[in-house]
């Protein structure tokens, strides 16, 4: 078991502490989550990295052993799609950082959506959930839009074959047995409620802090020469990378049990400028497509860059396939895109970030900073039992490797 350190230990160590400019402002904990639990069930521990704080978690949704496995086999589960062909684990892949290879993601019936598939890796501490929805605080309130959602069609759930569903799950002795002992207390457990909770249970396990990087950190390992130079430049004032990647989590939004105050700030980087006009391509304009206002066009919310190795495509829609690229575009200050329908000049969007400006790099520099984003990958998390498929047997040779 891993003991847990106060957060402002690590920041302080590595000087990251930053400044944000927020679109959602500051938001009341008790606001962010109606309710929070600290106290767990009894069969249920964290075990979290040294640095890692303890997870926020809703009273009404406590951790329990038995929801987490029921929802482990629901999150791989097909037969919770429509038409039974899809899984919340076909858009998150776990040896992709519980991504999906793909500049934007296909839901089952054969929609393009019109954003890259996140990340899941340490989501419980998230304050705010996707890519640019202030509004959406809370992995179970998230898990109703794959699942529910017409536009563009994910799980495809709906009213005609919600019930259906359900009865797919109920025909199988293995849910019978799942929901009986994730909701002892509970009559006819086999419900919408309670399959979306025990999703959102398992994936606050998912929690990855075990790189490289953390080894470091820990004594455990060196980094290479080019490594260190490219961390000195990420925490330092010529790269600036920490000013919206600078938490323990490498992203600038976290909420854990003892947040009072949560600041969630999303960010136009100047990945679009169609025409000189500030717009991005419809109908993925960030917080605008919520809002309407004009100085939300293109904000987004900055994910975070563990894993980052694996993550890609990059950016909201995928846009960008190296880290080299995505290197090379905040180096530049925006992107450049020079014909067709979305020309235009990201350096000179008037709502662009304060902190996005050319940098000057050399190719080793920016060669040290992509070293550097490797060491966040984390290989343990890239392939633990405890959160892989539970239908398909994986021999513990295949895992050492």
């Amino acid at each position: 078991m891993r003991k847990n350190l106060n957060l402002g230990s690590f920041a302080s160590q590595k000087n990251l502490h930053t400044k944000r400019k927020s679109v959602a402002g500051l938001v009341l904990l008790s606001l962010a989550l109606t309710a929070t639990a600290t106290t767990y069930i009894s069969n249920w521990s964290w075990d979290l990295p040294d640095f890692f704080p303890d997870p926020s978690i809703p009273a009404g949704n406590p951790m329990t052993s038995a929801k987490v496995e029921l929802g482990r086999h629901l999150f791989y589960e097909q037969q919770l799609s429509g038409n039974g062909t899809q899984s919340c684990a076909s858009c998150h892949d776990q040896s992709r950082a519980f991504t999906d290879a793909k500049k934007v993601s296909i839901g089952s019936t054969g929609e393009s959506h019109s954003r890259n598939a996140q990340g899941l890796a340490n989501a419980v501490y998230h304050p705010t959930l996707t890519w640019a929805n202030p509004a959406l605080v809370t992995l179970e309130k998230q898990m109703e839009v794959p699942l529910f959602g017409t536009d563009p069609v994910e799980m495809g759930v709906n009213d005609s074959n919600k019930t259906e569903i359900l009865k797919r799950l109920e025909s199988q002795s293995l849910y019978q047995t799942l929901f009986a002992q994730a909701y002892p207390a509970v009559e006819a457990p086999i419900k919408w409620e309670y399959i979306v909770q025990a999703i959102a249970a398992f994936e606050r396990t998912l929690i990855s802090g075990n790189s490289r990087y953390d080894q470091h950190l820990a004594g455990k390992a060196e980094l290479s020469a080019s490594q260190v130079r490219g961390m000195d430049l990420f925490f330092g004032e010529k790269a600036e990378c920490f000013h919206c990647h600078g938490s323990f989590n490498f992203n600038d939004q976290t909420i854990h049990a003892k947040s009072r105050l949560v600041d969630t700030p999303f960010h136009n980087t100047g990945l679009y400028n169609i025409g000189g006009t500030g717009q991005f391509p419809e109908p993925n304009r960030g917080v605008f497509e919520l809002t309407h206002k004009d100085e939300d066009m293109g904000v987004f919310r900055a994910p975070s860059l563990r894993n980052v190795e694996v993550t890609g495509p990059y950016m909201h829609d995928g846009s960008i396939s190296t880290l080299q690229e995505v290197l090379d575009f905040y180096a530049a200050g925006g992107r450049v895109i020079s014909e067709g329908p979305h020309a235009g000049d990201g350096r000179f969007n008037a709502n662009k970030n304060d902190f996005i400006n050319k940098i000057d790099l050399n190719e080793q520099e920016r060669k040290d900073i992509v070293e550097f984003l490797k060491t966040l990958t984390d290989e343990e998390f890239l392939k633990n039992p405890k959160y892989s498929n539970p239908f398909i047997k994986i021999s513990v040779s295949k895992i050492d490797q």
